[in-house]
């Protein structure tokens, strides 16, 4: 079985070197998906310029087109996001909104050039929110041609309006982490699957 890339977007608002709990649970999906042929990288997407835009190039030294390469290069992108007054973060709508160019690229058989990959998610904050925001993530790498896989999500959310952070909270083999061994063995099995079956052509 080859070894499939996985990319990991971390949305968090915080630039680095400031903690992250969206970075720590993305590094637990690459850990995860390590057990399933599958290496990877996470990027933090505000310590590079990535403009506004819908387009795959906004000009003017736009960091997202290196960006997009690593997302093109792998087979697997989880987008690891905090929740914000029950939303996904700004930074991460700002990604999906790039993502949605990707409706205007193909391959040379038609298919879109996101056909083939596959999406997944992870989600951390101290309010309610995780279901929704998971919905509008997965729905939205669907819209652009990502694959999703069963289960497909991992999340962690502590009280309402407290000040534990996902790294303060203890163990949690039997929920987050169970949810993210989940979802990295379907995402890689369906990663897998779609190397040796690609999509029809269009």
């Amino acid at each position: 079985m080859p070894t499939l890339r996985a990319l990991v977007l971390n949305c968090t608002l915080k630039p680095s070197p400031a903690p992250s709990s969206a970075e720590l649970l993305g590094r637990e999906v690459l850990a995860a998906l390590a057990d399933h042929d599958v290496d990877g990288e996470m990027i933090r997407v505000v310590d590079h310029d990535v403009r506004f835009g819908v387009s795959t190039d906004e000009g003017d030294g736009d960091g997202w087109p290196a960006i997009r390469a690593k997302i093109m290069d792998a087979r697997i992108l989880v987008i690891a996001t905090p929740i914000w007054l029950g939303q996904p973060s700004s930074v991460c709508k700002m990604v999906l909104e790039r993502l949605d160019a990707e409706l205007s690229e193909t391959d040379a058989e038609g298919r879109l050039s996101t056909f083939g990959r596959v999406g997944a998610v992870a989600v951390v904050g101290n309010e309610d929110g995780a279901h929704h925001v998971t919905a509008e993530v997965l729905q939205a790498l669907d819209d652009v041609g990502f694959s999703i896989a069963a289960n497909a999500a991992t999340y962690w959310v502590g009280e309402a309006m407290g000040k534990t952070d996902y790294a303060d909270a203890g163990p949690k083999p039997d929920t987050t982490g169970s949810a993210t061994k989940t979802l990295a063995a379907n995402t890689a099995h369906l990663a897998h699957l779609l190397v040796d079956r690609p999509y029809p052509p269009a």
